[in-house]
């Protein structure tokens, strides 16, 4: 696979590079041949490409302990969002396609999602806990203007009256407000929306394609507003570059109708640390190696540990710093960490097309 950031322009982009992923057996590089002329026509843009995949399941389950959730859905692999410090990177090599750009260009959507979902929901082994979307990929991220595929999965899913947890950065949220607000009436909703940064310069470095904060803590209020319980995500904490903002970015949330807030320090997973390592070198040269020298210090010398309940937040001095300033920060605003539970009770299973109704 060529490095398609020599091919073609990629400002606008988060990864700087689109090297192969763990699982490929065999690398290519592009080699400057020396014919290259300074009037020849610029490169052209990288543009995003996006293919379809016909889901068998949709529901992804897990058994990790420090999750609060044991099984998501992801109406989209990657995202266009480009955020370079996205821990999902890592799961376009699953796909023979690079975390780097190829993970912000090359998308796949699942058209036909809600029926897999449906479907699952149906069987008469499901039993019904919430349900977190955006964990992975942002389910509102650009392409879902085009396909829409979290609506119709909301619609399956207030219609069988199943608690759902929605992670985003998307102001196009926005336009499921109908269904979100009356699911909220019934206890069945809670949204996450991730404020990195109040720094429009940073954030636009950073995450290139996402709303901007001002953008987001708007969100917060449209949602708040419509009486949807909202958290605000102080997600991640960026060692020397982000922690600064701490307390601003909660107190910004909550000024905005966000009533519960939580925060993760960064997390740097196989590909994606040598993508914000270039990342970090390329904007930040003068607090760099300050940064990546903070993660090893919280990880036992590595730049992450993904062993259970130290992977969110890391160990030592430092980790324990940024964690007390949340619970002072917390009290100070009123915020809360913990949710009302949602409601599990209302569940019923959806009815498949052509079933038979049931006479009860």
């Amino acid at each position: 696979m060529d490095d398609e950031s020599r091919h073609f322009r990629i400002r606008g982009r988060g990864a700087r590079s689109n090297h192969e992923g763990r699982f490929e057996r065999h690398r290519r590089e592009v080699i400057d041949d020396g014919w290259a002329h300074e009037d020849e026509e610029p490169l052209p843009v990288l543009r995003t490409h996006t293919a379809i995949e016909v889901p068998r399941r949709l529901i992804t389950y897990n058994r990790s302990p420090d999750l609060p959730f044991d099984r998501s859905i992801n109406p989209y692999r990657g995202c266009e969002h480009g955020c370079v410090y996205c821990f999902a990177r890592s799961t376009h090599a699953y796909l023979g396609l690079s975390p780097g750009l190829d993970f912000e260009t090359r998308l796949i959507a699942r058209p036909q999602a809600a029926e897999v979902l449906r479907r699952e929901l149906a069987n008469k082994r499901y039993r019904v806990a919430p349900i977190a979307i955006g964990t992975n990929t942002d389910p509102y991220q650009p392409v879902e203007k085009d396909f829409a595929i979290m609506r119709e999965c909301l619609n399956v899913l207030e219609e069988a009256g199943h608690p759902t947890a929605i992670v985003t950065k998307g102001s196009l949220i926005e336009r499921d407000i109908d269904i979100l607000a009356r699911m909220a009436r019934r206890g069945l909703i809670r949204v996450g929306i991730s404020v990195t940064t109040l720094d429009a310069k940073l954030s636009r470095l950073m995450e290139p394609r996402a709303p901007s904060p001002a953008r987001r803590l708007q969100t917060i209020r449209r949602l708040a507003e419509a009486g949807i319980p909202v958290r605000v995500m102080a997600s991640p904490m960026i060692p020397a570059l982000t922690d600064p903002e701490l307390e601003k970015i909660l107190e910004a949330g909550r000024d905005a109708g966000a009533r519960h807030a939580s925060w993760i320090m960064l997390r740097l997973p196989l590909e994606v640390s040598p993508l914000v390592q270039e990342w970090l070198a390329a904007h930040f040269p003068d607090r760099a190696s300050r940064i990546v020298s903070r993660l090893r210090e919280m990880h036992g010398g590595k730049e992450y540990d993904s062993r259970w309940h130290r992977r969110m937040r890391g160990e030592g001095p430092y980790a324990e710093m940024i964690a007390r300033r949340f619970d002072i920060a917390m009290k100070r605003l009123g915020l809360a960490t913990a949710a009302t539970p949602m409601r599990s009770d209302l569940f019923r299973p959806p009815i498949l097309p052509g079933a038979q109704l049931s006479l009860l």
